[in-house]
């Protein structure tokens, strides 16, 4: 069964940090563009960062500087941690596995207060 699942979500004051987890199950995670988007109240998805199969990241232009994508390959996990956190960050954050038309997680609530 394919299957991607977020942990890590949380309240978190402003300058916090938080890590988010994904745990991949069914595809060859090695071989999958894994990515984070996030979704916040009234907006449209957005992608937050991605980690290519080679190993590459990418990230959106708000979060650049204070998100770090990583993956454990051996545990088919992707990580997104999260630093000096706005309010702006809060969203729900979704998974992603081999793009928009991919696999998806259930996703997990970021709420950063001010």
């Amino acid at each position: 069964q394919v299957q991607l699942v977020e942990s890590g979500g949380g309240l978190v004051q402003e300058g916090g940090s938080l890590r988010l987890s994904c745990a991949a199950s069914g595809i060859s995670f090695r071989r999958y563009t894994m990515s984070w988007y996030r979704q916040a109240p009234g907006k449209q998805r957005e992608l937050v960062a991605l980690i290519s199969s080679v190993g590459s990241t990418n990230y959106g232009d708000s979060v650049k500087g204070r998100f770090t994508i990583s993956r454990d390959i051996d545990k088919s996990t992707v990580y997104l941690q999260m630093n000096s956190l706005k309010s702006e960050d809060t969203a729900v954050y979704y998974c992603n596995g081999g793009g928009v038309s991919g696999v998806w997680g259930q996703g997990t609530l970021v709420t950063v207060s001010s």
